[in-house]
């Protein structure tokens, strides 16, 4: 019995080394040349015009319809800022001289977040890129949002919206916005964020774009950190972000894509539709950044932005009821995954849980067993696991802006095990409830 305990641990610990040596090393030791992102847009190269570069303007997308829309805001003419000097300000990937600098459409899809928009759309608008809009999605809100928006596209050079009055049976709310959005916006890459996010700097639209200069590149991933605030809920939903981004990166950078944040995605509008949008999960609630990218990433066509300047920071929930439906609703699409995917992260998954399940059962055994050449080979390579599960995300951990410390990195290792069971049983077991918007 105990022989059977030993060799499980030893596979379970094993996989854990191979994720963690060949898989998330990746992200810990992953490096982008410095290039300085003001020379393509100083080169003259003419800009791609809404309508000669995007023939998806007129792009229908299957069981969606314009119906309940109203538009307002400035027209895309004049939001070029090419007296901007933004030549000093280095980035990863940037275009070489001479390449085109494709427009970006910031979509930012809101339902009651006055308070968030009077704070983000300032911020976006004085990002620091050669053209760009910034279109809010307003989702039928009753807090004023409409007020807002009608006052604040008249002060605001690059900002306008649509305006979304009523439900469809046959889409989730925020994946009818995001459609509609997709639909009409006036460049051919999309930048995606929430309400409640704010850019880390004036460089994020610039430092996002500037992977799509490499050939083929299609998707770009994005980090969003939650910011810092006391107490065990902010630890743990820090603990829990980092870890995804840990892996969602780590496995981009190793070729197999399979999800994104919809806090800080870029993609080209051409994928969204080549794709069929969200026609397989229409009506599923979530997956309007994960479910998207697991269906259209590919190792061909995916980079990662890991530099500072492209994050965008969260606010966290701040009860604990607020941050378990949350994660239920995330968690509860990832059946949908393609069977690879599955398999990939019930292996990463099934094998943390067991790691730290068996070492508390072979702690339990202990003084009750007699030394064994395999009981000191699983102690040992456990150990080893331990440094360099440590070393590793926590290389992760600085790179992704101090997200969680050092000295509590290895108590996250081991609640990750009980996140991982409570949250499997809790999101089985969960019932079905009327659709949300959040």
């Amino acid at each position: 019995m105990i022989t059977v305990v030993l060799v499980l641990w030893l596979i379970a610990i094993s996989i854990q080394l191979v994720y963690i040596v060949f898989i998330y090393s990746r992200t810990a030791l992953h490096r982008t040349p410095d290039l300085p992102v003001g020379q393509a847009a100083q080169t003259g190269t003419p800009m791609l015009s809404a309508t000669a570069a995007n023939p998806l303007l007129t792009t229908d997308v299957p069981g969606s319809s314009l119906s309940g829309i109203t538009a307002a805001g400035r027209p895309s003419s004049g939001m070029t800022m090419s007296g901007t000097a933004v030549s000093g300000m280095t980035m990863p990937g940037t275009a070489v001289p001479g390449t085109a600098v494709p427009g970006v459409t910031v979509i930012v899809c809101a339902w009651n977040e006055r308070e968030n928009l009077e704070e983000l759309l300032p911020l976006l608008d004085q990002q620091i890129y050669p053209e760009f809009e910034v279109l809010v999605m307003d989702d039928r809100s009753r807090d004023g949002t409409l007020d807002y928006l009608e006052e604040v596209t008249t002060q605001l050079q690059h900002v306008r919206y649509l305006r979304i009055d009523r439900e469809h049976e046959h889409v989730t709310p925020k994946k009818y916005a995001l459609t509609i959005a997709l639909k009409k916006a006036r460049h051919p890459v999309v930048l995606l964020t929430d309400a409640d996010c704010r850019p880390a700097s004036p460089h994020w639209i610039a430092g996002m774009a500037a992977h799509l200069s490499k050939a083929g590149t299609e998707i770009v991933l994005g980090v969003s950190p939650y910011h810092h605030q006391p107490g065990l809920l902010n630890w743990v939903i820090r603990s829990e972000t980092l870890f995804t981004a840990v892996q969602y990166l780590s496995l981009a950078l190793a070729g197999r894509p399979y999800m994104g944040v919809g806090r800080n995605l870029m993609y080209r509008r051409s994928v969204f539709f080549d794709n069929r949008g969200f026609y397989s999960h229409m009506r599923i609630l979530g997956g309007d950044d994960d479910l998207f990218i697991n269906e259209a990433a590919n190792a061909r066509n995916t980079a990662v932005s890991l530099h500072e300047d492209t994050f965008t920071w969260s606010a966290p929930k701040e009860t604990w009821r607020e941050w378990r439906h949350q994660k239920r609703r995330h968690l509860s699409v990832g059946r949908l995954y393609k069977p690879a995917h599955k398999l990939r992260l019930g292996l990463l998954t099934g094998s943390h849980v067991m790691t730290w399940l068996l070492a508390g059962v072979m702690t339990a055994l202990v003084p009750f067993v007699t030394p064994t050449t395999l009981l000191w080979v699983a102690l040992g390579l456990f150990g080893f696991r331990l440094l360099a599960f440590w070393l590793v995300v926590g290389r992760i951990s600085y790179r992704l802006s101090r997200t969680v410390g050092w000295y509590t990195l290895s108590l996250m290792d081991a609640l990750l095990s009980l996140y991982y069971i409570v949250m499997g049983v809790a999101t089985f077991f969960r019932r079905r409830r009327k659709l949300a918007w959040r």
